[in-house]
């Protein structure tokens, strides 16, 4: 690796911009460096947004939001609820509060939070995540029977993960919630859905 010069270096942490059409919408986000799928929107968050039912009235949570683009997609399906978007990261945080800002979308904030732990007694219709692939069980484990406590009645949760670990969602979506539905397969990626009776 060679060494940069102050110029080449300043250019590396200018802040990316990217435009992407995600649910029919227009979309335009800052992103930079060190945050999830940087230079475009990832192939597993398109899935999931191409395979999701959003209802209008709808209160939304993207949990692990990253810059915001499925948060921001969902407070655009859902214009008559609101969308929570969280993130552990406070760079993530901080690029989601500018690109809500930037795509004009009144009915969604932003909150630092490690899973759960700042969601506080809020309730959802919709709790989305794109789950890394590392995530390790233990905090699956988590998320999960967190998401079931903060889910309405009928409540819906649904995960896009990396189709190695379709069969685990598969099983702790059944044991915990009772059903279990495969919205989308690809090679790559698989969209879950459960919901809460």
């Amino acid at each position: 690796m060679a060494l940069l010069n102050k110029t080449q270096l300043q250019a590396l942490r200018k802040d990316s911009q990217l435009q992407a059409e995600l649910a029919g919408f227009k979309l335009q986000f800052s992103t930079t460096w060190g945050l999830f799928s940087p230079k475009a929107i990832d192939e597993g968050s398109s899935m999931l947004l191409d395979a999701i039912k959003v209802n209008a009235e709808d209160d939304c949570l993207d949990l692990g939001c990253g810059y915001g683009p499925i948060g921001i997609t969902l407070a655009k399906l859902a214009p008559k609820g609101h969308t929570t978007l969280v993130d552990k990261d406070f760079v993530a945080v901080d690029y989601s509060k500018t690109n809500i800002q930037q795509n004009k979308v009144p009915n969604a904030r932003v909150l630092l939070s490690n899973g759960f732990d700042q969601i506080n007694d809020l309730k959802f219709d919709l709790i989305v995540s794109n789950i890394p692939a590392k995530v390790g069980n233990e905090m699956l484990t988590l998320f999960l029977n967190d998401a079931y406590r903060q889910l309405n009645p009928k409540g819906r949760l649904v995960v896009v993960t990396i189709s190695g670990l379709s069969k685990f969602m598969k099983r702790e979506f059944k044991e915990l919630f009772g059903n279990y539905k495969k919205l989308k397969q690809g090679k790559t990626y698989t969209v879950s859905q459960t919901q809460k009776d």
